[in-house]
């Protein structure tokens, strides 16, 4: 059952990983764009064009874009920064971003600016100067910062499966807490399987670990014939080790410790195996 548990909470935790990971991966692609598209029509209306088209934007990279036009422009750099700033604010993109207005021809950055999220770190030169009309390509590099959505939607599905996993856990009792507190009445002895002893009024005999575990076994099955096999199996293979002679030396020692009481009795059940005979 745990481990079923698990399973599910593992598939339900890779299922919100990858969906989120694809929904917000397109969704800011997407705006990004948007965008960006806005920003070159906002340009060109700017300089009082409203034919020109804004050619499709290109994605470099997961955090890089080009904006290209159709027709040589001029841009005014204190214009783009406004439009840029006012578009990003509303389409609720990053605040960390870095703007490259690059030369077709060459490639050569003609005008660029940094903006931060931090107060009074903006990087913004030459405002007023303009740009003469050319062929511009104006490239939008998003700060690693644009990731950490991303990060929180994987963590917050970790962090649910964790929880669950802790309370599935904690909820669930071990064997070795059941064991600790169990006392097995046996005849007139009082079996403790934990700390390895059968107690007869107060008088303590110890078992050893074996004696033990052949001993629960008898337990759990009182007056029922266990045969030879199902013994070795549960003492010795299971372990690894195949027993020979030595079940019988365990049996023959249980006997010597339980022969205080007559209303029990370790049975040989020839040919089979053996019987804890309880009254």
């Amino acid at each position: 059952m745990k481990k079923s548990c698990i399973s599910i909470l593992v598939f339900v935790f890779v299922l919100l990983c990858v969906s989120c990971s694809n929904n917000i991966q397109e969704t800011d692609t997407s705006q990004i764009k948007v965008a960006l598209r806005t920003v070159g029509h906002k340009l060109l209306l700017a300089k009082q064009d409203s034919t020109s088209l804004v050619l499709p934007v290109e994605k470099i990279d997961a955090l890089t874009y080009n904006l290209t036009f159709e027709r040589e422009l001029s841009i005014e750099p204190d214009s783009l920064v406004s439009i840029v700033k006012n578009v990003f604010d509303t389409s609720n993109l990053p605040h960390n971003y870095i703007i490259e207005v690059q030369q077709c021809q060459d490639h050569e950055v003609a005008y660029s600016f940094i903006m931060k999220w931090e107060n009074n770190t903006d990087i913004i030169p030459c405002k007023g100067r303009s740009l003469p009309s050319s062929c511009y390509i104006i490239l939008v590099k998003f700060s690693e910062k644009t990731t950490e959505l991303n990060l929180l939607i994987w963590l917050i599905p970790l962090l649910v499966l964790g929880i669950l996993g802790y309370i599935l856990i904690k909820k669930r009792p071990t064997k070795s807490s059941v064991t600790k507190t169990e006392e097995v009445p046996l005849g007139s002895y009082t079996f403790y399987p934990e700390q390895l002893k059968l107690v007869k009024h107060a008088t303590e005999i110890n078992l050893s670990k074996k004696e033990c575990e052949i001993l629960e076994v008898f337990v759990a099955q009182p007056n029922q014939v266990i045969t030879r096999e199902e013994l070795s199996k549960k003492i010795w293979e299971d372990n690894g080790v195949i027993v020979g002679r030595s079940l019988d030396t365990y049996i023959s020692k249980l006997r010597k410790k339980l022969q205080d009481d007559p209303k029990i009795k370790l049975s040989n059940v020839h040919g089979v195996g053996y019987k804890l005979e309880i009254e």
